[in-house]
């Protein structure tokens, strides 16, 4: 969680530390899927450009596109996930506004 987090979603980062992620700030129909996306980089399988929304402390939904990538050690073995999010709100309404002309 850095400041860019903050700004963005609206929680310190005392707030986020020690809760789920899936479960406290992924809208319900798709914790599974984001569950799976970190899943998978925790086994070593990275994923790449995964959109899905993510609700703020304010109670607004934003989309985010998501780079999940595996971190490894010197011998080569997961040692866990970093997620690159990307806010794309914008992106999407603006298609979404072109997609009706």
């Amino acid at each position: 969680w850095n400041q860019c987090a903050v700004r963005l979603v609206g929680y310190s980062t005392e707030e986020v530390m020690g809760h789920s992620l899936v479960q406290e700030f992924i809208t319900n129909d798709y914790q599974a899927s984001v569950q799976a996306v970190l899943d998978q980089a925790l086994h070593g399988e990275e994923t790449a450009n995964f959109e899905f929304p993510l609700m703020t402390k304010a109670g607004a939904r934003i989309e985010v596109l998501l780079n999940a990538t595996t971190r490894r050690d010197e011998q080569g073995n997961v040692i866990g996930a970093v997620g690159i999010g990307q806010d794309i709100t914008g992106r999407i309404a603006q298609e979404r506004e072109y997609s009706k002309l």
